[in-house]
């Protein structure tokens, strides 16, 4: 009976409080101000224009939650909150909350939960209606989720019998997949399709990244824009979770018909387990989709491999993509 505990619901139920917990700390400035070596409340407070006790309570709680340490009266950065949560640090992820943590995010999820639950899925269209701007603050603030997950990708297509020279870049979003595509194999040429204010952003990146005479882009929706032909690679990164089985299966099979025919299509993807409880982060994605989408789910690599079939592909490939949560799913004609 020792075992038995309501912590597990209140701390559940309190969710949000850690939310606001690191908005407050991401805002302040607080990881950067400790990590330039002004620990004590007194001192952060000063740096960061905020009261002592609010800095000690906040500090206290995020010391509970593991992002700081204490000894004495002071605080140090854990490991993890050095490395993605300081500005000075090249993964920095901090950004990564003016998406997850967005207005339009917390309202999603909290006005009316059971409704989505009722519905077995969002309530109208969620964050797919047409041209929704919460995808403008997906491409600017979630490039450094996705950065080691696209360094992942440069090293997967160094393995191919051939280089893609012709990409497609379906959902574009912040471009960075295959901007960093681009970015090492000299002749490679870009086309981003995705709505015209996210273009902006992944065009931005690409003028910065040297790219511009490399990078077109291509507006419109995905399912009613012609994407044409002859590529050597079309991904499809983080986009197919946002809808049903039978959707998957006609996109699937309109990147099949714009390939080459030794061309591949690339998916990036959270594949939990055929139990759908494991690994934790891919299991607890479809959730998310939920909440989110109309009718999409975080697919197992069966339920990839079927479609992938159902859409023409003789041979479909699941390799999980470590330390990040997601996998590649890798399409292609030739067994």
């Amino acid at each position: 009976m020792n075992d038995i505990s309501p912590n597990l619901f209140i701390d559940a139920l309190l969710g949000y409080q850690k939310t606001a917990a690191l908005k407050a700390a991401l805002e302040l400035d607080l990881f950067g101000t400790i990590a330039d070596g002004n620990g004590a409340p007194e001192a952060i407070a000063a740096r960061v224009n905020a009261s002592p006790r609010g800095i000690r309570i906040l500090c206290d709680y995020l010391t509970v939650q593991g992002f700081l340490e204490k000894n004495g009266g002071s605080y140090g950065l854990m490991p993890s909150t050095a490395a993605f949560l300081t500005r000075s640090s090249p993964a920095w992820m901090g950004s990564v909350a003016e998406f997850l943590a967005a207005p339009e995010m917390v309202t999603l999820w909290l006005d009316d939960p059971a409704g989505f639950v009722r519905n077995g899925g969002s309530v109208g269209l969620g964050s797919l209606a047409p041209d929704h701007p919460l995808w403008v603050t997906f491409a600017t603030a979630m490039t450094p989720f996705m950065s080691p997950v696209a360094s992942a990708l440069v090293a997967e297509a160094a393995g191919w019998p051939a280089a893609p020279k012709r990409i497609l870049d379906v959902a574009a979003g912040h471009g960075i997949f295959g901007i960093s595509l681009a970015k090492t194999i000299p002749e490679a040429e870009v086309t981003a399709l995705d709505w015209i204010p996210v273009l902006v952003v992944a065009q931005e990146n690409a003028v910065a990244a040297g790219l511009a005479g490399r990078y077109r882009t291509l507006p419109g929706s995905a399912f009613e824009v012609d994407w044409g032909g002859g590529y050597d690679l079309v991904l499809l990164t983080n986009f197919l979770h946002h809808f049903d089985r039978e959707t998957c299966i006609g996109l699937l099979r309109k990147a099949g018909a714009s390939l080459e025919a030794e061309g591949r299509v690339l998916a990036v993807e959270f594949v939990p387990n055929d139990d759908r409880v494991s690994p934790p982060f891919p299991a607890t994605f479809a959730f998310m989709m939920l909440g989110s989408t109309p009718k999409g789910d975080a697919y197992t690599a069966r339920e990839f491999e079927e479609m992938g079939r159902a859409a023409g592909f003789a041979n479909v490939t699941v390799v999980p993509v470590p330390p990040t949560a997601q996998s590649f799913v890798t399409f292609s004609r030739n067994p």
